[in-house]
């Protein structure tokens, strides 16, 4: 389940896993997939310089209900509309709650979850800057501190909520997790003590 997490810029803002069987992740109206977010970071955390800046490819929602869809609404199984009550219509809310667990290989459902997205929407690019000096970090618009940044690399660490099942991370966060603690960066100190 997404959580809210608080920026500078935009007070608080929503991030994270909105289904089990997918490795999609959103932040606001941004949907990206949860490796591409640890290559990004595992990039980040490789750099130097004291400013950082790329730019990330992303599925872009203009807050439109009706091509997002209704979350809560989506795991009821009582409105399947837009891109997220699609996925839920193919992907639905377990009946158990002990099944209610992030699928490491979630990142197999890709190509499936790829070709609903771009029902609604096309790639396009958002601007990642992380800045030491600052202690600040930009992602699209949504500016953020040092700790509600190492709270979304924990979060997805974590596999968000309700944790990864079986308590296995997919290989991709483990790498991202091995770039974090060979970083240098000043922004990602104190990353590496995840447990």
């Amino acid at each position: 389940m997404p959580l809210e997490f608080e920026s500078i810029s935009h007070g608080k803002i929503t991030f994270g896993f909105f289904n089990i069987e997918t490795d999609m992740i959103l932040l606001n109206q941004h949907f990206l997939f949860a490796e591409d977010f640890c290559e990004y970071i595992s990039q980040a955390a490789r750099a130097n310089e004291n400013v950082f800046k790329t730019s990330w490819e992303v599925y872009s929602f203009r807050n439109r209900e009706e091509d997002i869809g209704n979350l809560m609404g989506a795991i009821h199984g009582v409105d399947h509309r837009g891109f997220i009550g699609e996925v839920y219509k193919l992907f639905p809310f377990p009946g158990r709650q002990e099944d209610f667990k992030q699928n490491p290989e979630g990142f197999k459902t890709r190509s499936l979850i790829e070709s609903i997205i771009l029902k609604y929407v096309s790639k396009t690019s958002i601007i990642f800057e992380i800045d030491q000096k600052s202690q600040h970090i930009a992602i699209g618009e949504y500016l953020l501190d040092k700790f509600s940044f190492h709270e979304l690399i924990r979060y997805i660490w974590e596999g968000g909520f309700p944790r990864w099942k079986d308590g296995i991370r997919p290989g991709y966060v483990m790498k991202m997790k091995k770039g974090i603690e060979e970083s240098r960066n000043l922004l990602f100190k104190g990353c590496q003590d995840f447990p």
